[in-house]
This record gives C-alpha cells, structure tokens and sequence, in this order.
C-alpha cells in the first residue's frame, strides 16, 4: 500500500486482490489484519517477487499462464519471465510490463 494511507495504518502492508470493483477500484483483503479495503489502484504499489519465483500473467496475449521471473529491468520497468505449464511452456518473454505480472 502507498503513503496515502499512511494514516490508516497500512502503508507497506501487503495485500491480496480479492475483487475488482470497476477499471480502477478494487477489494483488497490484508495479509496481516484479513481487513477488506476497498482501494483505488493509486494507492496501491506493485510487488515482484524475487529472481527465479512463480508469477502469474495478468495482461496480453499469454493472460493467465504461470511463468518464473529470470531478470527485472529496473530501469524500462519490466521483466523477463519463462512460462512454465500449457501450450506456451518454456515460451521466455523478454519485456513484460510490472502490470502484466503479479505475484
């Protein structure tokens, strides 16, 4: 969560998405409180996780497949990840955006 609710207790605080509201709003439900925030996706921040762990496909053309992140490109943003299972196993994407992946 971002600075913006600093005040609410839940800057840094990590949470899961459990129901996109519209475009820009979603439930998130903490990992720590289990508390549901209703929160606009301005006030949240993206987590990577570490070189060589699942993430899973969000956007484009392989949407929902799973894929293990090889490198993150701080500088463009973006990451290069394999698919692991499906029609595309072993497939390497060399430039997904942060907001194609999520962990």
């Amino acid at each position: 969560m971002s600075k913006a609710l600093v005040d609410k207790g839940y800057f840094k605080q990590k949470g899961v998405v459990w129901k996109v509201i519209d475009k820009y709003v979603g439930e998130i439900e903490m990992l720590e409180s289990k508390h549901v925030l209703r929160v606009d996706e301005e006030e949240l921040e993206t987590v990577i996780p570490q070189i060589g762990g699942l993430v899973k496909i969000v956007n484009g053309a392989y949407r929902r497949s799973d894929a293990r992140l090889l490198i993150v490109d701080a500088d463009n943003f973006c990451a290069k990840v394999q698919i692991e299972k499906g029609i595309y196993d072993g497939r390497v994407l060399n430039a997904v955006e942060y907001e194609g992946i999520c962990k």
